[in-house]
């Protein structure tokens, strides 16, 4: 095997960022509605800026009135901000004052007739394609970049909220370069942090606390030191002024740090704000679960899984299973018995990840994706036995 070594790099956004806050808006409506009505169907997007949200998209579902939306999504809204940690003028972002701005109309008909079939059937709510991804690297089969950045901020989130660095402002990015021999990840290169504060701790003091409490304990958890690791922490100085109050932030604009972290293609479907009955997520979580399996039951160290669909459609256009060089198996062997081990209709999807339950705004940040708990049902592996069935099946057509 080629032993060249590469760089890669990938990148995670806080709980605090304001794209993310967009996002954790949007599922929270989700979640809304889904406890009224596990089959409503649900497409929120979120605008936030300074002082303002603004809350668009369509909602239908016989359990309650847009009036009614209306009237109660407002607080669920400040309620989602106050949770982050946008509290009070001195975050930048007061949610208690707060304008939120309704725009949000009832699901078009002809959608909904393609979605909700007359004969009782589930059709996939748009069309387009979805990749999923798994690896061996990390217990968690995800791509090492992807891991470390997420868990810097999972850390840097946990000191702030636990107040022992009481400087800490809610927003903060993250990114972490890791250098590959062939595909072993052989030692981090970059670590670089930034996170919002209050004006009332030196940047010295930060950037030293920092790589103390947050960036050495994450690279130790992974069996890396600090030594010959470059660590950039506030690189650029100063960031009191963050949050939504010093950049807008929407609904679906960070899909990469939600997915893989670069390290597989992207349909370009956003998740949060969705019902399951839209593929562009429920199908991204089909497909991160079959990857899941292949690479945990050994025939394949990397996977990459790509699904399609047609608006309406009962089934996936396509099933593609690419192991990048790494199968046990020929690839089209592995694609043949995943289409008949794995149910990848809409309706099946949603039945047997059990998509319909109000879950989602924990899935707006850290990732969607390498999680544990029972909420992530994708991560789970429970048809080892009928894929490899499959598989010896379709190896001896």
């Amino acid at each position: 095997m080629d032993r060249h070594v590469t760089l890669l790099t990938s990148e995670s956004v806080s709980e605090g960022h304001p794209d993310k806050v967009a996002d954790q808006v949007s599922d929270a409506v989700l979640d809304h509605v889904l406890a009224l009505d596990p089959n409503a169907r649900v497409a929120c997007e979120t605008l936030i800026g300074p002082g303002y949200i603004v809350l668009a998209g369509e909602i239908g579902t016989p359990a309650t009135t847009l009036e009614a939306l209306q009237a109660d999504l407002p607080e669920v809204a400040r309620r989602t901000l106050a949770q982050i940690g946008y509290d009070s003028p001195e975050t930048g972002f007061d949610a208690r004052d707060a304008q939120v701005f309704f725009r949000i109309g009832a699901q078009s008909a002809e959608i909904n007739a393609q979605v909700d079939r007359t004969d009782g059937a589930i059709g996939a709510g748009d069309q387009g394609l979805m990749f999923g991804y798994a690896s061996d690297e990390t217990a968690t089969r995800m791509p090492l970049p992807s891991a470390l950045s997420h868990a810097l901020l999972e850390r840097l989130t946990a000191l702030r909220k636990s107040g022992e660095l009481p400087w800490l402002l809610p927003d903060a990015k993250s990114q972490v370069t890791v250098r590959y021999e062939g595909i072993e990840p052989v030692g981090v290169d970059t670590v670089v942090l930034a996170s919002q504060h209050r004006d009332s701790v030196s940047l010295d003091t930060l950037r030293a606390t920092l790589e103390e409490r947050v960036v050495v304990p994450v690279l130790a958890a992974h069996g890396y030191g600090p030594e010959g690791v470059r660590i950039l922490v506030n690189h650029a100085g100063s960031f009191v002024h963050g949050g939504p109050a010093a950049d807008t932030g929407l609904t679906g604009r960070k899909i990469i740090v939600d997915t893989y972290g670069g390290s597989c293609p992207h349909g370009g479907g956003a998740f949060s704000g969705k019902d399951p009955s839209k593929v562009d997520r429920s199908a991204a979580y089909a497909a991160r679960w079959v990857a899941n399996h292949v690479v945990a039951g050994g025939w394949a160290r990397r996977a990459q899984v790509q699904l399609a669909y047609a608006i309406g459609s009962l089934e996936p256009v396509s099933i593609r299973v690419d192991t990048l060089g790494t199968g046990t198996v020929p690839d089209t062997v592995l694609a043949q018995a995943v289409s008949k081990a794995f149910d990848l209709s809409p309706g099946g999807i949603i039945e047997a990840l059990e998509l319909k339950q109000p879950r989602y705004q924990q899935t707006a940040h850290l990732g969607h994706f390498g999680r544990s708990g029972a909420a992530f049902t994708w991560e789970s592996t429970p048809r080892l036995d009928a894929l490899a069935a499959q598989i010896a099946v379709a190896a001896e057509a």
